[in-house]
């Protein structure tokens, strides 16, 4: 495999970058998440180090994680029954700040996955504007299905070990997929109990009731429709009226449901692994956050209890929904060619990603060469750490802000994504490129910044 560019590139750079790319997959074998997220960016940054030599081997030290945590998790279930699963912490880059990003509890974790989402989590977080820096954690546990007693347990053990790389100014975990205010609950208890310190600013996410923010859950979610609503404003366009698939059913699918149709757009869609539902007369969000947030349902639920409008398709492709606006919001790599070539074909205007890297690199091309806005997660989620990193604000500062100033911050601070990212693939000749612009933007603030702090 070899980095490909869908421009012409000095040829001094491209050589660079190949050899780095072919040192990553010797270096890295079986992480295949890990390699597409690598070779994403490397292949955005050719002009970057032609243009700017020095930051050559600054490449080569971002893709190598600055430490990386691999630990067992034992842990009892109801019946007295003991378990071991692996928990993984990967402090990918802190020349911004403490390392910054979510814990995911879900049976595919790896630590190829955990490096992916930590790589990717580092130009995400550079693009805020905010002092943070990329992380990623989690395990190869499933809390689904599993009793209260049983997370909480799993948590404690979790958090026994961990604890000692956490801290306000060191790491800050938050959620991700299978944890959420629960999950985060148990994991903040067990560090206050080991620690002795009631130090909120270690954990984001948290209950608004002990030091969590108002709006954090709502942030990547709001945050995606927002970018999206930023890339139609530049073609002239906005959400008002527009049909939206929403794939996923989690927190970000249902905040991005929630925003989309604030802003006046028709969402038909949610999906689980299980399949998906199709709702004529539009999501119903006080029925949505019930079965998915209350009751931890599936949506085959939510079907049935909507009535005639909605459709349950049990397996299948939410992407198969003729729409305006397509918002991949469940997991990586969900979004591949032939479902691009089908959104192409029904008319699809914009793409944003509400999850991290849901979408295949050859999807990505398609939609590319259709004309179609596509926001890449790096810039269009990065709605959630944005407000993380609010709440270490409001954490350090024993302040509580309301709703509507987190919200009118977290869409000042998606504004300014959007722009930073348009201005910077304009620059380096590539206008409308958003997966460039978000790369390169990323890359150069983090790069600036390690250069200044000499050889670490």
């Amino acid at each position: 495999m070899t980095l490909s560019y869908r421009r012409p590139v000095p040829a001094a750079a491209a050589d660079a970058l190949e050899a780095l790319y072919q040192r990553i997959l010797r270096r890295d074998p079986g992480e295949p998440e890990f390699h597409q997220a690598v070779r994403e960016v490397l292949e955005s940054l050719a002009p970057v180090v032609a243009a700017r030599p020095e930051l050559a081997d600054v490449v080569d030290r971002l893709a190598e994680p600055e430490r990386q945590v691999l630990f067992r998790v034992p842990w009892q279930d109801d019946s007295g029954a003991v378990h071991v699963n692996r928990g993984f912490r990967v402090e990918f880059n802190g020349a911004l700040g403490p390392y910054k990003g979510g814990l995911r509890f879900h049976p595919s974790v790896n630590l190829g996955i955990v490096k992916f989402l930590g790589f990717e989590q580092i130009f995400k977080n550079a693009l805020t504007g905010l002092n943070i820096g990329g992380g990623k954690g989690g395990s190869d546990f499933d809390p689904r299905g599993r009793s209260a007693a049983e997370v909480m347990r799993f948590c404690q053990s979790f958090m026994t070990e961990l604890y000692r790389h956490l801290g306000e100014h060191t790491d800050v975990p938050a959620g991700d997929i299978g944890v959420g205010v629960r999950e985060l609950g148990y994991l903040f208890g067990q560090y206050r109990r080991v620690t002795g310190r009631w130090e909120a600013g270690a954990l984001t996410g948290k209950g608004e009731g002990w030091g969590g923010s108002a709006g954090r859950a709502e942030a990547t979610g709001y945050g995606t429709v927002l970018f999206t609503r930023a890339m139609l404003g530049v073609r002239g366009e906005d959400l008002e009226g527009r049909q939206v698939i929403v794939s996923g059913s989690g927190n970000v699918a249902v905040h991005a449901v929630e925003k989309a149709r604030d802003l006046g757009a028709h969402v038909l869609t949610v999906s689980d692994s299980a399949g998906y539902v199709v709702d004529e007369k539009g999501i119903d969000l006080d029925l949505l956050k019930q079965v998915k947030l209350a009751e931890r349902g599936r949506v085959a639920d939510y079907a049935e209890r909507r009535g005639a409008s909605a459709t349950y398709v049990p397996g299948g492709r939410v992407w198969d929904v003729p729409a305006d606006v397509a918002l991949p919001c469940a997991t990586q790599n969900e979004l591949d060619a032939d479902a691009a070539l089908t959104l192409v074909r029904n008319g699809v205007m914009a793409v944003a990603e509400g999850a991290n890297m849901p979408t295949t690199p050859e999807a990505i091309h398609l939609f590319q060469d259709a004309g179609v806005a596509f926001g890449p997660g790096k810039a269009a989620n990065a709605g959630g750490v944005a407000v993380s990193a609010l709440e270490m604000q409001q954490n350090a500062a024993r302040e509580n802000w309301t709703f509507a100033q987190v919200t009118a911050k977290l869409a000042q601070i998606m504004n300014d994504i959007h722009a930073t990212v348009a201005q910077t693939a304009e620059r380096y000749g590539a206008p409308g490129d958003y997966v460039a612009g978000a790369n390169i933007a990323g890359f150069e603030r983090v790069a600036d910044a390690m250069l200044a702090q000499g050889l670490t």
